[in-house]
């Protein structure tokens, strides 16, 4: 495992805390130079001086996915220091989207959602096709959420922004591939991080009981498919949706 990411350079978006630190983590500890971005100034600095300390090499950049400049700025400063291997799509607008039916959503808080969810994953992947392209074999993972496969309610923006993730997944696929560019995605199940801990407790209840493999979902649990999709193994695999839930939903 320590070699299956040796010398490749993956971008992660929304690494600072959650299932992007845990994304970061596990993509050093395989042996690529990890390059985390998030708009989260102080737990950003303070998650990768973490991996810094266990040896890991770490780049940072301060990232908006509401504003293209931030994007494009970001993605020619990680231009200066050569190609990337890898691109996770990790960040995302979740904590306070939900709890309202459709009839009360408001049009600020769903475009919003689409602003940083949707239209914030097209921009980053734009900006970094040219630096993927250097490359053989690159990599792009999109984190999207079986919320979408399954309808979850009162959480409309949100499961509306992960569908289109998953729909954008597979339109990328067939314009990168003549890049080289595989392009999948993974939708995991309601996970246990910061982000979630505004989920009511019946919401979690429903996802731990209802799994074929019953119990708490953790970060850890998601790694592993990202770094199947980062790396060689799945250099034959792209448009795939991929969901890492315990069974909670078969797809």
């Amino acid at each position: 495992m320590k070699t299956l990411l040796a010398g490749k350079r993956i971008v992660i978006t929304g690494a600072a805390r959650g299932l992007g630190r845990s994304f970061a983590s596990a993509v050093s500890s395989a042996g690529a130079r990890v390059v985390m971005c998030d708009i989260l100034e102080q737990e950003l600095y303070d998650s990768a001086a973490t991996l810094r300390a266990q040896g890991a090499e770490v780049e940072t950049h301060l990232i908006d996915l509401a504003s293209p400049e931030s994007i494009r700025t970001v993605f020619a400063a990680i231009g200066e220091h050569g190609a990337i291997d890898g691109l996770v799509n990790n960040a995302a607008l979740a904590t306070g989207v939900g709890g309202k039916t459709m009839m009360e959503y408001d049009i600020e808080l769903w475009d919003r959602v689409m602003q940083v969810n949707v239209r914030g994953t097209w921009l980053v992947s734009q900006a970094a096709v040219p630096l993927l392209a250097k490359t053989a074999h690159g990599k792009i993972v999109n984190i999207a959420s079986d919320t979408a496969l399954w309808g979850a309610p009162r959480l409309m923006a949100y499961v509306a922004s992960k569908g289109a993730v998953i729909s954008m997944t597979r339109s990328m696929a067939r314009e990168l591939g003549v890049h080289g560019i595989c392009v999948n995605a993974i939708a995991p199940g309601l996970t246990r991080v910061e982000a979630t801990e505004y989920v009511p407790a019946e919401r979690h209840q429903l996802y731990e009981q209802g799994r074929a493999l019953a119990g708490v979902q953790q970060p850890e649990d998601v790694t592993g498919s990202v770094l199947y999709l980062l790396s060689p193994l799945a250099d034959f695999v792209t448009g795939q949706l991929l969901p890492v839930n315990g069974g909670f939903i078969f797809n």
